[in-house]
């Protein structure tokens, strides 16, 4: 049965409340345009002594794999053919923004092995077999 009540008038009534606002942004906040909370920090650029520990930790990761060192872990054995310690060239040759260092490497046996990039670090399951030594770092460096 049909009521006989007339509708009520939707322009009577008043607006509903709006939620609180979350803290998650919904569009209703204002923004100052910038997309991050802080400005963008280079750690390398503005503070030495972050620049000087992150040297120690490459060296540390890079460990004692300088040019002309041979070392043997569970893939194999591989000389140190360069070590790359600028992010900008080990970020290109190992296609990894997070990249701080390289080594090229060549594995010793194969003999038909190419050079190739790496960047894993040093660890106990890694032996040095020939270590760098100064004239075949001095050799390289003139060459590279």
């Amino acid at each position: 049965m049909p009521s006989m009540t007339s509708p009520p008038a939707l322009a009577d009534r008043p607006p509903l409340p709006i939620r609180p606002t979350p803290h998650e942004r919904d569009g209703r906040q204002p923004t100052d345009g910038g997309g991050r909370p802080h400005p963008r920090h280079d750690p390398q650029q503005n503070d030495p002594t972050m620049h000087d520990m992150l040297h120690r930790v490459a060296e540390q990761q890079i460990g004692p794999r300088g040019i002309g060192a041979i070392y043997t872990n569970v893939d194999g054995a591989f000389e140190v053919i360069s070590v790359v310690r600028g992010p900008e060239r080990a970020q290109a040759l190992l296609r990894r923004q997070s990249a701080q260092w390289a080594l090229v490497i060549k594995d010793v046996l194969r003999p038909d092995a190419e050079p190739f990039a790496v960047g894993s670090v040093w660890t106990t399951s890694d032996h040095l077999v020939r270590e760098a030594t100064a004239v075949r770092t001095a050799r390289r460096a003139v060459t590279a």
